[in-house]
Formats: structure tokens, sequence, C-alpha cells
């Protein structure tokens, strides 16, 4: 039981001078996501390429976490998990998922949705041989979100793996792609008057506009 409730109510912060117009937005959004991403690895000390990621599981509950971007090619947003982990057993159930990016050096954010489908098995396979050892040896060892009897258990299997040069991709590791239908990019501003641009996806033609903030 909290003793003495926070007062977050007066927490405020200025947001700079950074702006959104819209004759310097593209046709499409593509090119002002890779900007913004290449601008937050430059800002930002601390997993610039973080996302939260949204699902909803059969009883369209919804549930978020954290996970990082690996790609971005014309299609969307690439990251990696286990299949039967909560959120790839939701995405199982419904496609339909939501990402946001956060940079509070920047006081950016941006807002996806889209549809999700697994990356090819080959994509999959040259991304696990890629990662260093120690992370390929997590993703076997891990059954992601099973309940684990102790970290004893773990370290154990994990010792055990590193006994082995050469790992293959887990059956139940790997990609998948968001594919982007609606993209928001919000630049926070002074006094809480903020820039949003809303982009939406129509017959495969992007058309844009400012919201509200």
């Amino acid at each position: 039981m909290i003793q003495k409730p926070p007062n977050f109510a007066n927490l405020r912060r200025q947001y700079g001078h950074l702006t959104l117009e819209e004759q310097d937005m593209p046709q499409a959004p593509l090119p002002l996501l890779q900007q913004w991403l290449d601008e937050a690895c430059a800002s930002e000390t601390e997993d610039p390429t973080a996302m939260v990621l949204s699902t909803v599981d059969e009883q369209h509950h919804p549930d978020s976490r954290v996970v990082l971007l690996k790609g971005l090619d014309d299609k969307g947003l690439i990251f990696y998990t286990h299949y039967q982990s909560c959120k790839g057993r939701q995405l199982a159930h419904c496609d339909f998922a939501a990402a946001n990016f956060y940079w509070p050096v920047l006081a950016r954010q941006i807002r996806i949705r889209g549809r999700v489908s697994k990356l090819a098995s080959h994509v999959s396979d040259a991304y696990f041989k890629s990662r260093p050892k120690a992370s390929q040896i997590s993703a076997i060892a891990s059954e992601q979100s099973k309940p684990l009897a102790s970290r004893t258990v773990l370290e154990k299997r994990i010792a055990q793996l590193t006994q082995t040069s050469e790992h293959t991709r887990p059956t139940n590791w790997g990609g998948y792609q968001l594919s982007i239908s609606e993209i928001e990019f919000w630049q926070g501003r002074d006094d809480r008057a903020h820039d949003r641009i809303h982009y939406t996806q129509q017959q495969r033609i992007w058309h844009h506009q400012r919201l509200f903030p």
C-alpha cells in the first residue's frame, strides 16, 4: 500500500524549438521515419531503437512490452522474439498491432499501427547467425513467458549450451514485420502546443493531415 501518494501533477517541462511543418512533410512517411530514427540514434544515449509493442489477447485485453527495432525497409518495422511468447501467441490470434517510439531528448514520439507477419525462415536464420553467441544461447535456453522454477534452472541450461561452439536458430524463435498502415509523428512544443502529423494509407496512396495536440 502506498503510504504517501506521490505528487506528479506539477511535473512539467518545456520541449524546445523543433517543429513540424506541413510543407516539409514527405508524401510517404517512411523517409521521415528513417530520418527521425537516425537523429534519435545520434542524440539518445540509451536504446534509441526501443519501441513499445502493443497486442491483444484472445479476450481482447491489450498487452504491451518494450522490444528493440532490428530493421526497417519499405514494408515496415522488423523485430525478433519467441513465437511461443505471450506476444507471439497474441499475434497468432490477432495479427494487428501498434508500436510506439518516444525520444525524450528530441521531444519526439511516433505512433504506428499495422498488420504483423512472420519473416521468411532464411531471413530469421541470417539474423540469428549474426547475433553474439551469448544472445544465441539465451534465445535457445529460454522458453519465454513460461513459468521458471528458479533462476538456477536457466543458468544450468545456459552453462550446458555454452559448451557447444555452433548454434542454429530454434524453430520457435524468429522475426516479424509490422507493415505500416497508419503512422503519426508527434513533436513536443513549448506550452503544450504540440505538433501532430498523421498519415493513413488508402489504396496504396498516403494521405496526411495535422491534428489538434
